[in-house]
């Protein structure tokens, strides 16, 4: 792993400490949105549930216009402005303890710059890469992203609910800064594409079974991610479901980046098994309640999107034609569409659930669904790559 990615010149270091300053960030307000939606401003977890598919929507299925504005004004140049929207964004949430309606307007606009940057980032990451060491390079910059996430709750767990104005105000003062460091990148080392997929669509070229397989991982992923604070604060605390984070997210630095070459290797059948089998396992387990058993989830949760999300980018990446920032745009509208409708039926279900008296039934019917809906890939399955690549000539694929 060392000696694949390094050594690496200063802006690739740049990139990849941005790449855990944003989502430290981000996440010392993100993870905590349903809490304080529901018990700050006194939303109803159906409404909280639409709004944060939403914004997942918007985040995640905004990639694909990231992507292709990339193409078409350069990486750098989409990075810079997808900060400076995200800036604008954290800005609305601190004015929006005044005025309650801004906050979901302003938690929207975030997710509009997260939309924007990431599949340019990636794409400066891998830029002049060759395949074989692709998968080190994603998954440092995953490491990275999930150091971040990992801190950020652990930071403003005690502060979230009692001081959110100071909070606000130190995140917007780190997006300014990290903006400007990227305002000195240089150019010329992203990688910039030039328009040459000027007049295709933006969906032209997509990875069907990739696109497919990714839309319902994070569907199934985000049953944990936007209802497991909920769910933890009622049997734990904030801080103990920021443990519960801190551990999942240590997995993804830890285990990603060394088994990131075993995954490039795995046969993709193999990989959505094994993945999907980690969520199914893992949901079911949170059904428990006990603090070990949030522990447990979560950690088997972790390592199948360990699997699911990383094969997954790379398996797109060797399928399509088109550059690698709208490769990873389309993979990031897949997510957003399976991340919405996480929220929306999610939010419903979770509600009844509630209402029931017994929340952990939710997880159950979230694990049944990882069994079930993965059947569903197999009409895609035997869909051939359209050009080889060193990547894939270690294993037979399908």
């Amino acid at each position: 792993m060392r000696a694949t990615l390094f050594p690496l010149d200063g802006p690739l270091r740049f990139l990849l400490l941005s790449s855990f300053l944003i989502p430290l960030g981000s996440f010392m307000v993100l993870p905590f949105m349903s809490v304080f939606l529901h018990e700050r401003l006194g939303m109803g977890l159906g409404a909280v549930g639409v709004v944060l598919a939403v914004a997942s929507l918007v985040q995640f299925s905004g990639g694909i216009v990231g992507g292709a504005l990339a193409d078409r004004i350069g990486l750098r140049r989409t990075m810079l402005w997808a900060l400076i929207i995200r800036t604008a964004g954290f800005v609305g949430l601190l004015f929006g303890l005044r005025w309650p309606p801004l906050a979901v307007g302003a938690l929207v606009l975030t997710c509009c710059g997260a939309a924007l940057y990431l599949p340019a980032n990636k794409a400066y990451l891998v830029h002049g890469v060759d395949d074989e060491r692709r998968p080190a390079f994603l998954a440092a910059g995953n490491a990275a992203l999930n150091a971040g996430m990992a801190v950020g709750p652990l930071v403003a767990g005690p502060f979230v609910l009692s001081s959110p104005g100071w909070l606000f105000v130190s995140v917007t003062a780190l997006f300014v800064l990290v903006a400007a460091g990227h305002a000195r990148l240089p150019a010329a080392g992203a990688g910039e594409s030039g328009g040459q997929s000027a007049g295709q669509g933006l969906l032209a070229g997509v990875a069907a079974l990739p696109f497919a397989a990714n839309a319902l991982a994070f569907y199934l992923y985000f049953h944990f991610q936007h209802f497991l604070a909920v769910y933890a604060v009622e049997r734990a605390t904030s801080t103990f479901y920021s443990l519960v984070l801190l551990l999942c997210f240590t997995l993804v630095i830890v285990v990603q980046p060394l088994a990131s070459g075993l995954i490039r290797r795995m046969p993709y059948a193999t990989a959505l098994a094994a993945g999907f089998a980690g969520l199914a396992a893992g949901l079911a387990v949170l059904a428990i309640g006990t603090r070990p058993a949030l522990l447990a989830g979560g950690a088997l949760i972790t390592l199948g999107d360990i699997v699911l999300f990383l094969k997954n980018d790379l398996e797109a990446l060797h399928r399509s034609p088109r550059s690698d920032a709208v490769v990873f745009g389309q993979q990031r509208l897949a997510a957003g569409l399976g991340a919405c409708a996480s929220g929306v039926l999610g939010g419903q279900v979770y509600g009844l659930a509630e209402q029931a008296g017994d929340t952990g039934w939710f997880w159950l019917l979230a694990a049944a669904q990882c069994v079930l809906l993965p059947l569903l890939l197999l009409a895609l399955r035997e869909r051939p790559a359209r050009h080889p690549s060193p990547m894939m000539t270690t294993t037979k694929e399908h």
